[in-house]
């Protein structure tokens, strides 16, 4: 949220969106959680299970956001 605010965007202007996930079974927390920020019509979106991540994290996301 901090780095679309920092560049004039929201939530709004997100295209894509991939999660990482290390635990495939958190996936419906994930989609709950996502509802929280997202409206319809949602963004893309791939969700992947991976063996581990960065700082033994249990999720990672990236979004790719359009201005306009």
């Amino acid at each position: 949220k901090a780095v679309l605010t920092a560049a004039g965007l929201d939530f709004d202007n997100v295209a894509r969106v991939g999660i990482y996930l290390t635990d495939l079974g958190n996936f419906a927390a994930v989609n709950e959680i996502m509802k929280t920020y997202f409206s319809e019509p949602y963004p893309a979106r791939s969700t992947i299970g991976v063996a581990a991540l960065p700082k033994a994290a249990s999720v990672e996301i990236d979004m790719i956001a359009v201005i306009g």
